[in-house]
């Protein structure tokens, strides 16, 4: 009996301390894009508040926001690149050259 209530109080005792530990992990730090979200909603949430926005205008207006901030970026990489291809092919560069080229122009 005696070695029955041992085994029974190291049981619970290591299980409390695994649900410890696993409590005790490290988080994540969120990426870059999902930081760049966070942002995103916080600007589009404190807009929608100073203008009053409640129910379904709100909502409209959070996927309008959300939306419309996360297609300006495309755009503007979509644009760069256009013009570093122009650049590239007015150099005449190819190959490894081109790469380099295209690499370090979509940097900037």
């Amino acid at each position: 009996m005696n070695h029955l209530i041992r085994a029974l109080i190291l049981t619970l005792s290591l299980g409390c301390g695994a649900a410890l530990a696993a409590d005790e992990a490290p988080k994540k730090e969120p990426s870059p894009a999902q930081k760049a979200q966070q942002e995103k909603m916080k600007n589009c949430n404190k807009e929608a508040g100073e203008k009053n926005l409640k129910g379904d205008e709100r909502k409209a207006f959070m996927k309008e926001c959300l939306s419309a901030k996360a297609a300006a970026p495309q755009a503007n990489q979509r644009d760069k690149m256009k013009t570093c291809n122009k650049e590239a092919g007015d150099k005449g560069l190819k190959g490894d050259e081109r790469k380099a080229f295209m690499s370090d122009c979509l940097k900037n």
